[in-house]
C-alpha cells in the first residue's frame, strides 16, 4: 500500500507541473523524514550523486555540441552528404538521416542534432517540394539518434545509476542505431517515390563534392576521435569528451566561425542544460535512496516474481508504462525514475542490464517525438516556426518505426548485443 502512495503522490506532483528535480528531491526528503531515517542521508546522497568522474562527460559533451552548434558546422556536413547521395531518390532525406548519424556520434545529444541539421535541413528539403510534415516529422525522428548511437548522455546516466559499462553500453547502442537510421532512409526514399511534388536534385560535379568534403573534413575527424578514442581504449568516455570539446573549440575558431559573443552563449546553454539534468540527478538519487530503504525495488521485483512468470510479459509492462509516461515525462527524467527501480528485476528475469539499457533508450527515443511534452518536437518547431500539429503529422510514422525496432530486439537481441559480446 505504501507503494501506491508513494507513487500517487509521484504522479499527482508532475501533473500539477511541479518540476521534477524538485518533485523528485521533496518526495524523497519526505520520505525519509515520515520514515524517521536519519537526516545525514540527506547531504551524503547529494553529494554521491554529484561524486562521479564519468559524469563529467556529459558537460562537456553538450558543451562540444553547443559550439559546432554556434559554429555552423552543421551546415558543413549536410552539404557534403547531399553532394554525394542528393540525387539519390528521396536524396535530401538520405542526407539529413545520414548527418544526423554523423552528428550524434559526435554530441550525444537528441536537442542539438535536431536543431543543428534543422537549420540548414528543412529549407532546403521544402524547396525541393518535400511536404513540409515530412521534413519536420524526420528531423525530429532523426534527431532522436543523438542519444542512441554513442556517445549518448542517457546511455551514460544510465551506466552511472546501474554501474553497467559505459563502453558496452556504446558499442551495443551501435547496431540498433545504424539500423533506425537505415529504416529512416528506406523510408525517406519510399516516400519521395510517392509524393507528386518531389523534385530531384541535380548530381554534383566531383569538384563539388571535393569541396564540400573538404569542409568537412574536420567534422568528421572529430567524430573518429571521440568515438575511435573510446573504443581503442586510449581514453574514457569523459576525457574523450573533454577531448572533444578542446578540438571542436579549434575548428571553429580556425575557420574563423566564433568569436567571443558566441562562445559566451555556448557556455551558457550549455551551464543551463547541464544545471537542470544534475539537479534531476540529485533529485533522482534522492527519491532512490527512499525508495530503497522503503524496500520498493525489492517489493516490486518480489512481485515481478511472484506473478510474472515469463520475461517477455515483463517486458511488454514495461514498455507499456514507458509509454504512458513518456506522455507526461521528458525522457531523463523517465531513465531517472524508472531505472533504479527496474534495474532490480532484471536479474530475477534474467535480462542482460546491457540489452535492457539500450530497449529503454529506444522507448526514451520514442517519448522523445511523441506529444504533449516530447522534446524534439519543441525544437523542431521552434526552428521550423510552425505548429506543433504540423511537426506530430510527420513524427507518426517514425514513431511506429521506433515501436517496431523495440519489439525487433526481443526477438533478435543481437541487434544490441552482437558488437560488444560476440565481434
Amino acid at each position: 500500500m505504501t507503494t501506491i502512495y508513494i507513487l500517487a503522490a509521484l504522479f499527482g506532483l508532475l501533473l500539477l507541473r511541479v518540476p521534477v528535480a524538485f518533485t523528485l528531491g521533496g518526495l524523497g526528503l519526505a520520505m525519509l523524514w515520515l520514515g524517521g531515517f536519519s537526516p545525514i542521508m540527506v547531504p551524503q546522497a547529494l553529494f554521491s550523486s554529484m561524486d562521479s568522474f564519468i559524469l563529467l562527460a556529459v558537460p562537456m559533451f553538450l558543451l562540444m555540441s553547443n559550439i559546432l552548434l554556434r559554429g555552423g558546422i552543421g551546415a558543413d556536413l549536410f552539404a557534403a552528404v547531399q553532394s554525394w547521395v542528393g540525387h539519390w531518390p528521396g536524396g535530401l532525406g538520405v542526407a539529413t538521416i545520414i548527418s544526423c548519424a554523423i552528428f550524434a556520434a559526435i554530441s550525444g545529444s537528441s536537442v542539438a542534432t535536431a536543431a543543428t541539421i534543422g537549420t540548414v535541413a528543412i529549407s532546403e528539403m521544402t524547396k525541393r517540394g518535400y511536404d513540409r510534415p515530412f521534413v519536420l516529422g524526420l528531423l525530429a525522428a532523426g534527431g532522436t539518434l543523438g542519444i542512441l548511437i554513442p556517445p549518448s548522455i542517457p546511455l551514460i546516466l544510465y551506466g552511472v545509476i546501474t554501474e553497467e559499462s559505459i563502453v558496452q553500453l556504446f558499442l551495443a547502442g551501435i547496431g540498433p542505431g545504424l539500423f533506425l537510421a537505415g529504416l529512416f532512409i528506406i523510408y525517406s526514399m519510399l516516400h519521395s517515390r510517392l509524393s507528386p511534388h518531389y523534385q530531384p536534385v541535380p548530381k554534383a560535379s566531383w569538384a563539388e563534392r571535393r569541396a564540400a568534403s573538404l569542409k568537412a573534413l574536420p567534422t568528421v575527424l572529430l567524430a573518429a576521435i571521440v568515438i575511435g578514442g573510446i573504443y581503442a581504449g586510449w581514453f574514457t568516455p569523459s576525457e574523450s569528451a573533454g577531448i572533444g570539446f578542446f578540438v571542436s573549440l579549434i575548428i571553429v575558431y580556425a575557420m574563423g566561425r566564433m568569436d567571443w559573443p558566441k562562445l559566451k552563449e555556448a557556455v551558457e546553454a550549455s551551464m543551463k542544460t547541464t544545471v537542470t539534468i544534475f539537479l534531476i540527478v540529485a533529485g533522482a538519487k534522492l527519491f532512490g535512496k527512499a525508495i530503497t530503504l522503503y524496500r520498493i525495488p525489492q517489493e516490486i521485483s518480489m512481485w515481478i516474481a511472484g506473478n510474472i512468470s515469463e520475461p517477455a510479459l515483463f517486458i511488454l509492462l514495461v514498455g507499456c508504462v514507458l509509454l504512458v509516461m513518456g506522455f507526461v515525462l521528458e525522457s531523463l527524467s523517465m531513465l531517472l525514475i524508472m531505472a533504479p527501480v527496474l534495474y532490480p528485476s532484471l536479474e530475477t528475469m534474467m535480462i542482460d542490464p546491457i540489452w535492457f539499457g539500450i530497449f529503454f533508450v529506444v522507448l526514451i527515443e520514442t517519448a522523445l517525438i511523441t506529444p504533449p511534452v516530447g522534446l524534439n518536437l519543441f525544437v523542431i518547431q521552434a526552428v521550423a516556426r510552425s505548429s506543433l500539429l504540423e511537426v506530430v503529422r510527420g513524427a507518426w510514422p517514425f514513431v511506429l518505426m521506433l515501436l517496431g525496432t523495440a519489439m525487433l530486439l526481443w526477438f533478435w537481441k543481437d541487434l544490441a548485443l552482437f558488437i560488444p559480446f560476440r565481434l
